[in-house]
């Protein structure tokens, strides 16, 4: 079965995997990057069994005539939180305000600008109103590098990512997810391609991810189940 998959979810599904093509004799052949860059190369042609992106990437694709009607399947929420170098000292991030004196103090900060959380930020630090302040510390980790490595290194002392992408990576801590006032919620769903060759082990997926079992994996993943 082919998927083209977030990396929002791949700490979920991973651990899923043996599991899965133990139950139902298929292997997976998973496509992991960004929203933003699966559609991209969903745009030029790219296709599959089983696409997992945000809400509004498969209700996009859907009216493209791409996903399959009805076939959009809710997994879980993921927000967006802060990560620092394992034994630092964890920042106070707990209002916007302490944020924003965090982000000041920062050495470095790091986030990627293909994801959903890299496009969202700036708009994060033009609200606090220290984008020209911050702007010689960005640090943008190259294509298919997580957040969290930069941070890990000592390249940055301050990571922003999704939870569920920072948790993964070994020698960082979480701090936290941003202040309510500033979080985006993201929804990743699942929907099958239009024309999709193995419907049976893509929907087989699907049940296993929505599953009331699944609820633990996604929260000890950093996200929270939908449904």
């Amino acid at each position: 079965m082919k998927g083209l998959f977030s990396n929002g979810v791949k700490a979920v599904v991973l651990d899923l995997v043996p599991e899965f093509e133990r139950a139902n004799g298929a292997k997976l052949d998973i496509t992991w990057a960004s929203t933003n860059m699966l559609m991209d190369e969903i745009a030029k042609g790219a296709t599959g069994d089983l696409a997992i992106l945000t809400d509004e990437a498969i209700d996009d694709l859907i009216r493209q005539g791409k996903v399959v009607p009805g076939s959009r399947g809710d997994l879980a929420r993921s927000a967006i939180g802060i990560g620092v170098r394992q034994g630092a000292v964890k920042p106070d991030i707990g209002s916007a305000e302490a944020l924003k004196k965090t982000l000041l103090a920062a050495r470095a900060i790091s986030y990627s600008k293909t994801g959903i959380s890299g496009v969202y930020f700036p708009t994060v630090l033009e609200r606090l109103g220290i984008t020209e302040d911050v702007k010689s510390k960005i640090v943008i980790p190259p294509s298919g590098v997580p957040v969290g490595e930069i941070v890990a290194k000592g390249d940055a002392d301050i990571g922003v990512q999704q939870i569920s992408e920072l948790l993964p990576v070994p020698g960082i801590a979480i701090v936290g997810p941003l202040p309510a006032e500033l979080q985006k919620l993201t929804v990743f769903s699942a929907g099958l391609f239009v024309g999709a060759k193995d419907t049976q082990a893509a929907k087989a997926l699907v049940t296993m991810l929505t599953a009331p079992a699944a609820r633990p994996l996604y929260q000890r993943k950093g996200m929270e189940p939908v449904g």
